[in-house]
Parts: C-alpha cells; sequence; structure tokens
C-alpha cells in the first residue's frame, strides 16, 4: 500500500513554490521521494528551500519564471526536462490576493479597483492555465502524469470582499473539469487533473484581512472560526497528505475532481 503513495523517481514541479503552502508541498514531495522543481521569482527563497531539500538527501533545482509569461515557463521546461528527463507531475501553488482588489464595506461597491482585480484574476487563474500547458504538453508524451491545481473554498461559498479571488477560483475549478475530460479523450487514462480546496490557513496574503497589528484575530477571522466545526484554522501541514495522494498512483482513477480540505467550513450551514 505505501508504494501507492510513494512520488520516487518522479520529477514534480511546484509553482508558487516560495509561499507559506508552497513550503509544505515542497516538504510533502520531498518525504514522498520527488524530484522537486521549484518556480518562483523570489529566487533566493527558492534557492534556499531546493538547497535544505538536497542537504536532507531529497532532489531539487530551483528555476526563476513568471507563471504568466510563456516564454519563461517553456525556458523552464527545457531546463526540467535536461536535468531530469521527464515532467511527472506539476502543482499550480502560484497565486493570492492584492490589498488592492479587496472590497472593503467602507468603500462605494461600484467604485472597484478594476487593475487590481484583473491582476488578482489573471495571476490565480491563468497562473493555472499557463503552467498547465506548457509543462502538460510534455506530459503527453509518455501519456503520464498529474497536475494539481489549488482552488479554494471562494469558488463555491459567497465570501465577502474578495471578488477578483473568488472570480478566479472558480475559474480555476471550471478549467480543472473542463482539462480533466479533454485529457482523459484526447491521451487516455495516464494523465489526470484535479483540484486541492482548501479552507482557510494562515499566510502572507491573507494576513491582513485576518490578523490585527496587534497580533489577534480580526473579526472576519472569528466569523471563520465560528463557520468551522473544527473551531480553528488549519495548518499547512494538513494539505500534504492530500496534495501526495493526487500525485501519487493511489488517486490512479481520479480526475476532475475537487478536494475540500477545510475543517468542516464548506458543509456548515451554521446551524
Amino acid at each position: 500500500m505505501a508504494d501507492q503513495f510513494s512520488l520516487l523517481n518522479k520529477t514534480i514541479i511546484v509553482t508558487g513554490s516560495t509561499g507559506v503552502l508552497g513550503a509544505s508541498f515542497i516538504h510533502a514531495i520531498a518525504q514522498a521521494g520527488g524530484r522537486l522543481v521549484l518556480i518562483g521569482r523570489n529566487m533566493e527563497t527558492a534557492e534556499a528551500r531546493a538547497h535544505g531539500v538536497c542537504i536532507a538527501g531529497g532532489k531539487a533545482i530551483a528555476i526563476k519564471a513568471d507563471v504568466l509569461k510563456e516564454n519563461e515557463l517553456a525556458n523552464a521546461c527545457t531546463q526540467v526536462l535536461q536535468k531530469f528527463g521527464s515532467i511527472d507531475g506539476l502543482v499550480n501553488a502560484a497565486g493570492g490576493n492584492l490589498p488592492g482588489a479587496v472590497i472593503d464595506p467602507s468603500v462605494n461597491l461600484f467604485d472597484l479597483n478594476f487593475s487590481a482585480l484583473q491582476q488578482v484574476y489573471e495571476l490565480n487563474l491563468m497562473g493555472t492555465v499557463l503552467p498547465s500547458m506548457i509543462f502538460g504538453r510534455q506530459m503527453t508524451q509518455a501519456k503520464k502524469g498529474s497536475i494539481v491545481n489549488i482552488s479554494s473554498v471562494s469558488a463555491s461559498q459567497g465570501l465577502t470582499r474578495v471578488l477578483g479571488y473568488s472570480l478566479a477560483k472558480a475559474g480555476v475549478e471550471a478549467f480543472t473539469r473542463w482539462m480533466a475530460i479533454e485529457l482523459a479523450h484526447r491521451y487516455g487514462d495516464g494523465i489526470r487533473m484535479n483540484a486541492l480546496v482548501p479552507g482557510f490557513f494562515l499566510t502572507e496574503q491573507n494576513r491582513q484581512l485576518l490578523i490585527t497589528e496587534a497580533g489577534a484575530f480580526t473579526q472576519r477571522a472569528q466569523k471563520i472560526i465560528q463557520q468551522t466545526p473544527f473551531n480553528r484554522m488549519g495548518n499547512p501541514e494538513e494539505l500534504e497528505g492530500g496534495l501526495v495522494w493526487l500525485l501519487s498512483d493511489a488517486s490512479k482513477f481520479v480526475t476532475g475532481a475537487t478536494i475540500t480540505i477545510d475543517g468542516g467550513f464548506s458543509a456548515y450551514s451554521g446551524v
């Protein structure tokens, strides 16, 4: 049974590898034996994390690339193939929100910052679509591979303030279903696409919304915890099991699925 969850000799690319959740994803993949390719714009952090994997006995490289720039992704793809010879998995973890795209209740509803809104939309949606197209094309050569997108409970739940982020994540889930079907119809059952749906995890992107300057939970964070049956936010490592499962052969009959890890937030009506 343990062998089904192994990522030994599998090359897994992680975009957004320099974030809080990215660090947990890197740890999980390394522990499962995967060879890591860390994609990000902050090379200092990416290289430090790759070095940490190597020091611990694993294999990892860092490559600088913007997930919204096709030429940089194509160059990264070439480097991966030169180094490891194959691409077996992709985790589309690049994403996040911007302060300008957060719609405060005190602001006129129709005075949206469309520029910030578009930036968030493109980063989260197109930052998932483009890497999937560039790296996924290589998976079709061997007719095997697993792509894991990162969605959010905001894709299906009505959450205040985060319009751009919610629109983008709903798009990620639509893309996940569409692409999973197309991959299966065109290339058989070897290439899969699924999405993890995290609940609320404290990251750098959402810290302003959830933590006050004094370090306490904001009113919004308190409401989230009240709506979560587990009565807390998630810890990044609690996403690791679901991620490894989706990347590994243990989930080889799973495609087009959204796997929710939210402490019961989506299930609870509040009553």
